[in-house]
């Protein structure tokens, strides 16, 4: 208010000097009071015409961009200038910081795992991040501003946004075929809707899986016990002969073994998926494992297949040595097993040309179809399962070999053809594998930690 009383002052000098002049004038043709009035009036006309001017050009600022300064005048023009170009930067920098917030809450949202897309009252996509836009198979862009049920027609979506019942989620197939979505709504602002998607796919296929593995364990100790309970029960109340109780007590101990290794494969499965990575600067020799392998195959033969070991050049190998060698074994003892009396089995040991290692488990047993190949190393899975439970199998053991593959940064390959035998190959990457053997005296035999399971 600092300019109000010097324009005051200012406006009543002007119209007294007018005023003074007119009357000074009007002395001179004996008028001086009519002057006078003239002389003011004029004054106060040209005081009037200033402002106008002055409120015109600032009016003037005001209808365009606002991109220049506000006319500096003097007086009220000049402060209602400088106060209005004063708000309306202060607003534009409020302004600029607000998008910026929302620039960056909008990148956060971006880079989350999950989709979001923002509904207005009548259900048009306002907003959709790239994750939202792969689960319901929208784009960005394009589709922004249209409404969600005329793009997303999964059944289960539409009855569950037009009900409004949003307490639970809703499970349904996403756009991309094999993807399971969960939804969540949730109601915010004046009807707006925020849509949540998750891809739960992975979590789905672990439950089940989790589901499959709990009925299986269950089912392979429930045959055993159900075998064991009869036995006793036979013992308890019949008669035996000594050859016949004998022979009872020799299948209970059979079916106590066979829970056992159940139990042990399960631990080792354990031990393997929880352990901490394997050591890379802990090394143990070829020749040694190659030769523990061909002592236990034989012994497991009892000389009724050709066994042959092949090794081309000793070599080391980072890592434990103990899972090395339960998984040569799983894979020696499932050729033992399933290979057919007079049959072949080599095991061979080569360094191949860039540096990464393998060993090759082949036989001339009865094969396996090409449809069952991928699920091998799942757990349980069996493709014969009478005859895997014949030859004391478990269906861990090709489970065992793959996570110990796994740990050490190696891979498993199957190729096999029904009636022309199977080839298994362990790949172990060039960083585990090192040429010659470890100096000094050899270590005793090592003792596998990881049982040896057929398949």
């Amino acid at each position: 208010m600092n300019w109000l009383f010097p324009r005051a002052l200012a406006g009543v000098a002007l119209v007294m000097s007018g005023a003074l002049l007119g009357y000074l004038a009007g002395l001179t043709v004996d008028s001086p009071a009519a002057l006078g009035l003239l002389g003011a009036a004029l004054a106060a006309a040209l005081l009037i015409l200033l402002d106008t001017l002055r409120g015109h050009r600032l009016l003037a600022w005001l209808r365009g961009a606002q991109h220049t300064p506000a006319p500096r005048d003097a007086g009220l023009w000049g402060e209602v200038g400088y106060r209005v170009e004063r708000s309306l930067r202060l607003r534009e920098q409020q302004a600029s910081q607000e998008k910026m917030r929302l620039t960056q809450f909008l990148s956060a949202i971006e880079a989350s795992p999950n989709g979001v897309m923002m509904l207005d009252p009548e259900d048009h996509i306002e907003w959709c991040n790239r994750v939202a836009a792969e689960h319901f198979g929208l784009d960005p862009q394009r589709d922004l501003h249209q409404r969600v049920t005329n793009l997303v027609r999964a059944p289960a979506f539409v009855s569950y946004l037009q009900a409004g019942q949003f307490a639970a989620p809703v499970t349904f197939a996403g756009a991309r075929g094999g993807v399971t979505l969960s939804v969540n709504v949730r109601e915010y602002g004046e009807g707006m809707r925020l849509v949540l998607s998750q891809d739960i796919t992975e979590r789905e296929r672990s439950d089940l899986m989790r589901r499959d593995f709990v009925a299986n364990v269950s089912h392979e100790i429930r045959t055993p016990l159900t075998v064991l309970a009869g036995f006793i029960e036979t013992l308890t109340n019949l008669p035996l002969t000594e050859v016949e109780r004998k022979r009872v007590l020799m299948l209970m101990a059979q079916q106590t073994e066979r829970m056992q290794t159940l139990v042990s494969d399960l631990l080792t499965l354990a031990r393997l998926e929880g352990g901490p990575r394997p050591p890379t600067d802990v090394w143990c020799d070829v020749s040694k494992l190659m030769l523990q392998m061909e002592q236990d195959a034989q012994t497991l033969s009892k000389g009724r297949h050709e066994i042959v070991f092949q090794m081309e050049r000793p070599a080391r190998l980072a890592g434990v040595e103990s899972e090395y060698f339960s998984a040569l074994s799983n894979l020696v003892s499932n050729a033992i097993r399933y290979t057919p009396e007079g049959g072949r089995i080599d095991v061979c040991w080569r360094v191949r040309p860039d540096g990464s290692g393998e060993f090759l488990v082949k036989d001339t047993g009865i094969g396996i179809e090409k449809e069952h190949l991928p699920r091998l190393p799942e757990r349980f899975y069996r493709v014969d399962g009478s005859r895997s439970r014949e030859t004391g199998g478990t269906g861990l053991g090709l489970s065992i070999v793959k996570h110990v593959m796994q740990r050490h940064g190696g891979e498993l390959d199957v190729q096999s053809e029904p009636g022309k035998g199977s080839q298994f190959r362990l790949v172990l990457p060039a960083l585990r594998v090192s040429p010659g053997e470890l100096g000094g005296s050899r270590a005793a035999t090592p003792t596998p930690e990881a049982p040896v399971t057929p398949g």
